[in-house]
């Protein structure tokens, strides 16, 4: 398997990201530049945090213009797994590719520390190697990662499954606890906390490292069935 891990001006967990999925997963990953305009021959597609574009106008905002985002679109249509964190999840609602929006912390501070998340789906590409209800613990670095939706878009949300991860002890202001949501194909996940930053005991907790796997997995049972 080989997995894109999408780099723009600005990126700076691009190289967590790679480790993760190469040193500690073990698969294959190569870096693409944002001005690729191609993503042929990639089985899943990483978006990672960091400040793309200095994050100016809004975060994300610009980024969503970048040429590989035309690329990373038609992944998305054809179902490629695609996971974007921090910033790559705001570069997702910014694309249109993920409902709702991305506001300020709730207290105008950035926040850096381990954040408990509670797991509210377990049947997906991302999160099958969890348990439903699963307490588990990932780092946040934001000071944007107070998710906003309207209540028509919440309630699709909630009835169609598609909040994987809440916070434990909300620490932003995001709407209804949500840290992760999918789209509603199931193969594009947004979510603030950095799942590369937790894959090992030396970096506090491996609790991350169960959604690299899932990943993994669902792609290896997607193309024995298709075999």
């Amino acid at each position: 398997m080989k997995f894109a891990v999408i780099v723009f001006p600005g990126s700076n967990c691009d190289i967590d990201m790679y480790h993760a999925v190469r040193d500690e997963v073990g698969e294959d990953a190569e870096y693409v530049w944002h001005t690729e305009t191609s993503l042929e021959g990639f089985d899943a597609i990483l978006l990672p945090g960091g400040f793309s574009y200095g994050d100016y106008l809004r975060c994300g905002a610009i980024a969503q213009f970048s040429p590989i985002m035309e690329a990373v679109k038609r992944a998305a249509l054809d179902g490629i797994p695609i996971l974007g964190v921090c910033n790559g999840f705001q570069v997702l609602l910014e694309a249109g590719l993920l409902p709702g929006a991305m506001r300020r912390n709730a207290d105008l501070k950035f926040i850096c520390r381990p954040q408990k998340l509670n797991v509210v789906n377990n049947e997906t590409p991302f999160t099958s190697s969890y348990t439903k209800n699963e307490q588990i613990t990932i780092p946040i670095a934001h000071g944007e990662g107070n998710y906003y939706c309207d209540e028509e878009t919440l309630e699709q949300l909630k009835t169609q499954n598609r909040i994987l991860f809440t916070y434990d002890r909300n620490p932003n202001g995001s709407h209804q606890d949500i840290a992760g949501i999918m789209n509603k194909q199931g193969n594009v996940l947004g979510m603030m906390p950095h799942p590369e930053r937790a894959v090992s005991s030396l970096l506090g907790s491996a609790d991350g490292i169960k959604l690299f796997k899932s990943i993994v997995q669902y792609w290896r049972e997607t193309n024995v069935v298709n075999a």
